[in-house]
Order: structure tokens, then sequence, then C-alpha cells
């Protein structure tokens, strides 16, 4: 069904309406039968989700159409599997015409009616967005372009901007250029994220008075955690009710209260939403469940106990030359409801779960400011500059990295100083933890989830390691095992391991708490170590792009990516607090 007329029905009738977004796993296709399938979880999970009717489900597209067969593949699931009316998200960003008219020819053949036609972020390595040779340079262009070749065959939804788009000058233009949107082809329209229901409220008034008719859909993320909500609002510069900002700053450190604080501040946004006459919400869920699932039983929603499909999809394509519709297992045979839900999951998640990934990818989706590189790291010229970034860094007096865009957390406060010497060394430290071993789960600097438990984690850092320096530290590794287990990567994809083959992960954080078996949210295994590597190598060609081509910056900074390694080293003896700096010598 065009989703546009199902939200008409709904907003004529006064009746409210809700929806899901999904993104397709991180895990890749490839290694899906070796990591249990985050896909096969996901449609386990969507299948869940799916018993409370929403009125339509979302999936994204990455930049580039980086994830085009998975998020056509989903979307098909979503649809033909699932019974769902999906909107297939289709971006501009690095797409020419002729990859657009393959997408558009992809969810015909999959029988998709809805896309959400988005312009898209800058292409990564990019200071600013431009339209590719032979693409389109605003979301307006694809919305005609859809019109003029597919006729009504689709109905299209754009994105809308409240509190304007990150990288409009004058707010109110957006308003007119979404006029504009709407004028050339477009049904409907699903809003940026939004905290602030009254900023919503006062937009969707601007809107109407400027003769935009259409359903407007509020986007609505609830908080998951503090870290990853922190970076969502540097990212799109979204407005933040004090009273929500100050409730969060105030429970910072239970993971626990955190989310609950989020699932009370989305409930009361979207009564207060209803209230002043705005029907439809569309809730970005992460791929997680028990959140979002929390804020509909608050608002009355229940699952209904409708049959489930006979069938899911898996993971993997059957043959070359179909999609993933042709292979099917039964529902339900991959995860248990709720799992991996109850705290923070992102980048040192179980690589199974269907959240695995990064929150960027869903913070740009409604208008992200891309990254800005205004030269706060210096121009370096030799390995000493940047051993000076990184140990100012750790002691405070640099405020971010190219890896990092936050100061130090608090837990490293007592590994400040081996840090600091550990880089001075030329160990250039991204991430670490010291070990604790038994820590109340109250406790303010390293306590998290219910209170009454207690916490446990392994030292682990993470760091680059120039060419020079790894076949040492390398043989000090190897000679410390099993109390240490490493992972080491360079550019080239030359890739180490003293992990077992077919070992499921080296845990590193984990909790006891009363009434419940023991919490895992966070380890380390191949999967999710290779997928991060990807993006912290990247992380050197974009610093290498504030410099011009060939400039000694420019090929200084490239020539260190391409001789370090990424190596992350875990410290197995979580009762030794300081065994794992006898590594950094």
């Amino acid at each position: 069904m065009r989703i546009a007329d199902k939200l008409k029905q709904a907003e004529e009738s006064g009746t409210p309406y809700f929806s899901f977004e999904f993104f397709p796993p991180k895990t890749e296709q490839a290694r899906i039968r070796e990591y249990g399938g985050g896909l096969v979880n996901l449609y386990d999970r969507i299948e869940r989700m799916g018993r409370t009717e929403p009125a339509f489900v979302a999936v994204t597209w990455g930049a580039g159409g980086a994830t085009a067969q998975r998020t056509l593949e989903l979307s098909e699931a979503c649809q033909g599997i699932f019974g769902l009316d999906t909107l297939m998200h289709v971006t501009c960003t690095n797409m020419d015409q002729a990859q657009i008219d393959q997408a558009l020819a992809g969810a015909r053949a999959a029988g998709i009616r809805n896309i959400l036609a988005l312009r898209g972020d800058a292409p990564r390595g990019a200071e600013q967005w431009a339209a590719c040779e032979g693409g389109f340079t605003h979301a307006v262009d694809l919305v005609r372009y859809v019109r003029a070749t597919h006729g009504d065959y689709f109905c299209v939804g754009v994105a809308g901007y409240p509190e304007g788009h990150a990288e409009s000058a004058d707010k109110e233009q957006d308003v007119v250029y979404l006029a504009e949107k709407v004028a050339a082809g477009a049904d409907f329209v699903v809003s940026q994220l939004v905290y602030d229901a009254e900023l919503f409220v006062a937009w969707v008034a601007r809107c109407r008075d400027a003769g935009i008719t259409c359903p407007v859909v509020a986007g609505v993320l609830p908080v998951q955690s503090y870290q990853s909500f922190r970076r969502l609002v540097h990212l799109t510069k979204v407005a933040v009710p004090e009273a929500l900002g100050k409730a969060l700053e105030d429970v910072r450190a239970n993971d626990q209260a955190v989310k609950d604080v989020g699932v009370e501040h989305a409930v009361a946004t979207v009564r207060r939403l209803r209230e002043a006459g705005v029907c439809g919400v569309h809730f970005t869920t992460l791929n997680l469940e028990s959140t979002v699932m929390r804020v509909l039983h608050a608002l009355g929603t229940e699952p209904l106990r409708r049959p489930a499909p006979t069938r899911a999809l898996t993971a993997a394509r059957a043959e070359p030359g179909t999609t993933a519709v042709a292979a099917a297992v039964p529902v339900g045979a991959a995860s248990a409801p709720g799992a991996w839900d109850d705290f923070p999951n992102g980048r040192w998640g179980d690589a199974r779960s269907p959240a695995f990934g990064d929150l960027g990818a869903y913070a740009s989706t409604y208008g992200a400011a891309p990254p800005r590189l205004d030269g706060a790291w210096g121009a370096p010229t030799g390995v000493g500059d940047v051993t000076a970034l990184f140990v100012g860094y750790v002691e405070g007096t640099v405020a971010s990295l190219p890896w990092s865009d936050e100061p130090l957390r608090a837990e490293s406060e007592g590994i400040r100083a081996e840090l600091a010497r550990a880089n001075r060394l030329g160990f250039w430290t991204l991430a670490s933890q010291p070990a604790v071993d038994g820590t109340p789960s109250a406790d303010a600097t390293c306590g998290w989830g219910p209170r009454g438990g207690y916490v446990y984690q392994k030292a682990f850092v993470e760091c680059f390691v120039a060419a020079a320096l790894f076949p040492a530290f390398l043989s000090r590794l190897q000679s410390a095992a099993p109390r240490i287990t490493y992972y080491a990567a360079n550019a080239a994809g030359d890739f180490m391991t003293n992990a077992r083959e077919g070992d499921e992960g080296t845990a590193l954080t984990w909790g006891v708490f009363p009434g419940r078996a023991v919490v895992q949210p966070t380890l380390i295994d191949k999967m999710n170590f290779l997928a991060w590597r990807t993006e912290a190598f990247y992380a050197w060609a974009q610093w290498a792009t504030m410099f011009p081509a060939g400039s000694p910056q420019e090929r200084f900074l490239r020539d260190v990516a391409d001789g370090c390694w990424l190596v992350n080293v875990v410290d197995n003896d979580y009762k030794k607090a300081d065994g794992i700096w006898e590594m950094f010598q």
C-alpha cells in the first residue's frame, strides 16, 4: 500500500500511528554464517515488533549505495515476508543516474512502492558535499526524476528539518525548500529527530502556512545510552530540552537509569505531539527492541497475537542471481526476545547483534553536519608531532582527536599517567579501560546497570604502533599468552591474532545483578575488530584531506597510515590491575 494513503486516512480520522526504522546490520554478508547472523537475528526482531502493527517500517541506505543490496533485501523481507508496508531510503550521495535507475528498478522488482528520497551527506573523505558527475544536487532533483521516470508508481517521502538543516544558514528558507520538494511530487515528510516537542509543533505550523498539506511524521529516537546521545547531538546539533539534559547528566554513569530517562522523555514527547494534533511518530530503533517497545507499552500499544510468518530470510543469498527471499529458515530460531538490548551496543557489541554498527549512519540520515577539518590537530610532518598530539589528548590539553570528538571518560583518570607514558613511547592509544574486579554497579566512575549488582572488566588498550616498533611489540604479546589476547591489522589488510579459531570472542565487561543472569554487554572478537579497523585507518585519510594534495603534511599522514599497525591488547587477568602495562615498554 502507498504509505501516504494510509497516513492520510489516519490523520483524517485523528488516529495516532507510528513506524519503525531499521538499518542493514554491519555484519558482512560473507561472514554471517561464521558469526551467527546479525541479519537473521534482526529478522526475528522485526517479526516481533511487527506485531504492534506499525503504519510502515523504513530501511536506511548507506552513503553512496554502500548497503544497496542489503537495503534492498531487508526491505524485501520486511514487505514480502513480514507483511509490513516498507519505506526504502535512497540517497543522491555518490549516486549517478545509472545507479539511481538500478536502485529504483530493484525496488519495483521487489514490489516496493515507497521510497524516502534524500540528498545524503558529504561522501567520505570530503569536507563539503558535492554532486558526483551525472548525479543529483538536491533531494528535490531526485523527487522530480522519480516522478519523470516512474510516474505515480512510487509513493515518495522526503526529510524535513524542524530546526533547519545543519548546513543551512537560513533556517526559514528550509521550509521553502521543503515546499519545493512537496510541489515536485513528494507525498509525505519524515522529520529530523525531535527532542523538543514545542519546536516541532511550531515548525509544522510554519509548514502548513507555506502550503504543505501532506502528512508530516515526527522522528523520535529514545535515548539508549549517554555516550551515543552525546554523539548524536554533536552531529545533528538538535536542540535538547534543559530538563532532559539535566536528567541525563544526573544519571550518566548508570546505563539503566539513562535508558529509563530516555523512555520517560520519549513517552512525554509523543503524548505532547498527540495533544497538539500530530498523529504520526517515526521511531529510529538503532535495531534495538526493548526501549522502543517500552515506549509503546507506556502509550498503550501492545503486540497483537497474530500468527508468525512461516519463514524468515537467511542472511546469505541462496545462489548467485537470486535475492535473499529465495532462502528461508523458521522464525525464532536465531535469538531470544530482547537479546542484546539491555545495555549500550556499538563498537564493542556482539557482532551477532542486529544493532552492531555505528550510530553515525543514523545521525547523518536526517541532516548531520559533515566533520569540520579546522586544523585543530596541527600540521604534522614528523612522528614527534603525532606523539605530541596523542599525549596532549591523554593529558587533557587537546580536546579531541581524529578518532574521538570527546575527552577521556572518568574511568580513565586512574590510568592517565600510564597512557601518557605509552603514547610517549610511540604507542598512540585510541581506546582503553582499567581492570575492575567486582566494583558496585552504583559506582559513579565504573558502575553500570541495575543497582545492587557488581561489575567487572578486563584491562585493554588499543593503539596504533609504527612499523619499526611492531615486531618487538608483537613478540612481547605472543610471549604473554594466554594471559594476553591481541588482535592486530594494518591498512593493507594483514591480520594477526593469538585468539584460537572458533573462539567466541574475549569478554571485556560483564556484570552480575540480583535476579538476572550474568550480563556481558561488551566483547572484542575478530569481526568487530576488523569492522573498526576500516574506520580507524580511514580517519588517517580524512586527516590528510586537511592539507593540499602532495603537501608534506598530506604525504606524511598517508605514509604513517600505510606503515603502522592497529593493535588491540586485552589482559585476561582482571585481578592484576597494572599487568597490561608490562606490554608497553
